[in-house]
C-alpha cells in the first residue's frame, strides 16, 4: 500500500508530505486548494507524463516520492526484471527540472521512467471523474468482461496461436506469387545460370589467367632480359661475368689473410656473394628454359581471357560479383522449383492452425457468454445498492472475424428506466449513472486484480443525497479488501472515511502554498461541517457533523 506522500516545489505545494493509512484515506478541500495537484504528483512519481509548467514558480524543480509497504509479490518480479533486488519498503521517485528534464529512482537507484511506470501500474490504479469515459467506448469493453472472467491466460494462449497463423499466412503470401511472374523470375534466374555455369569459374582466376598470359604473350623479351642478365653474372666465352669477378676478389685478399686478419671476414661474406650470385645464375637458367613459347597454351589462356572479362563486363564488375550472382540466383531457382511442395506444405499447416485458432476462440466465446450473465448480474446487485434499482445491463456479444482478441466484439448496453430497452451508455448514461456503474464494476473487479491501491478522484461527480452516502459506503466496503484513496467535495464521503487528509490553501504576504495535514477529530468536525454549510458555518452544523462522525465511528469506519 501507499504509506506515505512527499511532495516539494509543485504548483502550489512548496513542500509537503502525507502519512497514508491502509483503509479509506478520504482527501477534501475547497475548489483551488491543490486536490487536482495531489493526484498530479502521484501520476508523476507513477511514470506518467509530465510537463515543465508543473515545477512550482521560481524553484528549480519538483521532486516528488512514493513509500509503499506490504508489497505484492508480483511488484517483487518486476523488481527482479529490471535489476533491482526487493526491499521491505518500496522507494519511487521522480524529479522535475524547470527545463523540462526528468529523472526517475526506485529504491535510490536511477532507472528509465517506463520501468517506473511499468512498477507503479502494478501498485496504484487511478480512476478519475474522467476515467468513466472509458464506458461510453465499446472497443474497451471487451477488456473489462476479459478482466472480470479472469481470462488473461487463455487469452495469451489463444493470441499465441493467432500469431502463428499470421506468420504463416505471411509466408504462404511470398511463396504465392501469380504464375507470371514466377514464370518470368524462372527464366531470368536459368539465363544467368546458363550464362554463368558452364565457365566453372573459380575465386580470383581472372588476376591468375591475367599474370600467366602476360607472360606468355611478353616471352621474348623476358627470354631475353634474363639470358642477357645471366651473361652479366657467369660471362661467356671471352670475358668473366660477376660471378668470376667475385671469385677473383676474394682470392686477392685471401694472400695478405694472414698478414692481415681484419679481412677474414670480408673474404667471408665475398665468397658468400659468389656463391649467391652462382644460384640466381642457375635459377635464371631454369627460368629461360620454362620461357618456350607453347602455341596451344598461349591461345587457351587467350580464350579464357577472352571468356572471364566477357562474363565480367555483363554480370561484375569483378569476378567474385560474377560468382555470387550465380550462387544467388541458383538457390533461388532451387527455391523456386520447390515452392510447390513448401506452399503445399504451409497451406496444411495454416489449415491446422485455423482449426486451431477457431477452437481456442470457440473456447473463449463461451467463457465470455458465461462471464456476461454473471457480471450482469453482480453489478447490477451493486447498482441497486448504489441508489439505481432499475438500472438493467446487458452485455451485447456479436461473432465476426478472427482478430488479436479472439472473435467476439463486446458492449454493454444500459436501461436507466425500467420497461426501457437497453441502448448504449453513451446515448442513456448521465455523468453521476456513469460515475456510480464505473464504482460498481471496480467493486465487483475488485477481487480480480492484484493492484492494492486504487484511487477515486471525485468519483461522486453529479451525485448527492442517498447516492452519495451509498458511494461512501460502497467505497468502504472496498478498502476492506485493498487501499482506497478518495478526493471528494461531498461530507457524505468524507464521514466514512478511515483517515481524512485536508488540502488547504494559504494566502501569504507574497504568494499562495496549499498545505496538506492529517485531520483529527475536532479537525473533521470542522471540515465536514464547511462542506455541509459552506461559509455559514453554524452550531447547528457544527453539531450535525459531529453527529455523523460519531454515528460512522459507531460503524467502525473511522479513526477518531
Amino acid at each position: 500500500m501507499l504509506k506515505e506522500l512527499h511532495i516539494e516545489n509543485l504548483a502550489v505545494i512548496e513542500n509537503a508530505t502525507v502519512a497514508l493509512g491502509p483503509r479509506l484515506n478520504v482527501f477534501t478541500g475547497e475548489t483551488g486548494a491543490g486536490k487536482s495537484i495531489l493526484i498530479g504528483g502521484i501520476n508523476a512519481v507513477l511514470g506518467r507524463r509530465v510537463t515543465k509548467d508543473i515545477v512550482r514558480a521560481g524553484a528549480q524543480k519538483a521532486y516528488i516520492s512514493a513509500v509503499f509497504d506490504d508489497v505484492p509479490g508480483e511488484v517483487h518480479d518486476k523488481l527482479k526484471e529490471i535489476g533491482i533486488d526487493p526491499e521491505d519498503e518500496l522507494i519511487l521517485s521522480r524529479e522535475i527540472s524547470v527545463d523540462g528534464k526528468s529523472s526517475a529512482r526506485i529504491n535510490s537507484r536511477a532507472v528509465s521512467v517506463s520501468a517506473i511506470k511499468e512498477i507503479g501500474d502494478l501498485l496504484i490504479n487511478i480512476h478519475g471523474q474522467h476515467d468513466s469515459q472509458v464506458l461510453l467506448d465499446p472497443l474497451k469493453h471487451l477488456d473489462i468482461l476479459d478482466g472480470y472472467a479472469r481470462n488473461e491466460e487463455i487469452i495469451e494462449d489463444y493470441r499465441a496461436s493467432f500469431r502463428e497463423l499470421q506468420a504463416t499466412a505471411r509466408e504462404i503470401s511470398k511463396l504465392n506469387r501469380s504464375e507470371r511472374e514466377k514464370a518470368q523470375r524462372t527464366a531470368y534466374l536459368r539465363s544467368i545460370v546458363g550464362d554463368i555455369e558452364p565457365l566453372n569459374l573459380e575465386p580470383g582466376e581472372d588476376a591468375a589467367v591475367e599474370e600467366k598470359f602476360n607472360i606468355l604473350e611478353n616471352s621474348v623479351e623476358i627470354s631475353r632480359a634474363i639470358r642477357t642478365a645471366a651473361e652479366y653474372l657467369i660471362g661467356d666465352d671471352e670475358s668473366g661475368g660477376a660471378e668470376s669477378a667475385v671469385s677473383s676478389a676474394g682470392a686477392e685478399l685471401s694472400e695478405c689473410e694472414d698478414i692481415m686478419p681484419a679481412l677474414k671476414p670480408l673474404i667471408e661474406r665475398i665468397n658468400s656473394a659468389g656463391i649467391e650470385l652462382s644460384d640466381i645464375a642457375d635459377e635464371l637458367s631454369r627460368l629461360a628454359g620454362s620461357l618456350e613459347i607453347d602455341d596451344s597454351e598461349y591461345r587457351r589462356l587467350s580464350d579464357r581471357r577472352d571468356e572471364l572479362n566477357a562474363i565480367k563486363r555483363r554480370y561484375g564488375p569483378g569476378l567474385d560479383d560474377v560468382i555470387k550472382l550465380y550462387e544467388d540466383s541458383a538457390a533461388e531457382l532451387e527455391l523456386l522449383s520447390g515452392a510447390e511442395f513448401e506452399l503445399e506444405k504451409l497451406n496444411d499447416k495454416k489449415e491446422a492452425l485455423l482449426a486451431e485458432v477457431s477452437k481456442k476462440a470457440e473456447k473463449l466465446s463461451k467463457l465470455r457468454a458465461e462471464a456476461a450473465k454473471r457480471f450482469k448480474s453482480e453489478v447490477e446487485g451493486e447498482l441497486r445498492f448504489l441508489n439505481m434499482p432499475d438500472v438493467r445491463i446487458e452485455t451485447k456479444i456479436e461473432r465476426g472475424k478472427l482478430t488479436q482478441s479472439g472473435m467476439d466484439s463486446v458492449e454493454f448496453l444500459i436501461s436507466a428506466n425500467r420497461g426501457e430497452e437497453p441502448k448504449p451508455m453513451a446515448k442513456i448514461a448521465s455523468g453521476g449513472e456513469l460515475s456510480r456503474i464505473m464504482l460498481a464494476l471496480k467493486s465487483v473487479l475488485a477481487d480480480r486484480d492484484g493492484v492494492p491501491t486504487l484511487i477515486f478522484d471525485e468519483i461522486d461527480s453529479g451525485v448527492s443525497g442517498r447516492a452519495a452516502q451509498k458511494i461512501g459506503v460502497k467505497l468502504r466496503e472496498i478498502s476492506r479488501k485493498r487501499q482506497v484513496i478518495c478526493v471528494t467535495h461531498l461530507a457524505q464521503l468524507a464521514i466514512v472515511g478511515d483517515d481524512h487528509i485536508l488540502i488547504e490553501k494559504k494566502s501569504g504576504p507574497e504568494r499562495t502554498t496549499t498545505e496538506i495535514k492529517r485531520l483529527d477529530f475536532e479537525g473533521r468536525r470542522l471540515e465536514i461541517a464547511r462542506i455541509l454549510g459552506g461559509d455559514n458555518i453554524t452550531e447547528t452544523v457544527l453539531k450535525d457533523a459531529e453527529e455523523q462522525l460519531l454515528s460512522a465511528q459507531k460503524e467502525g469506519s473511522v479513526n477518531l
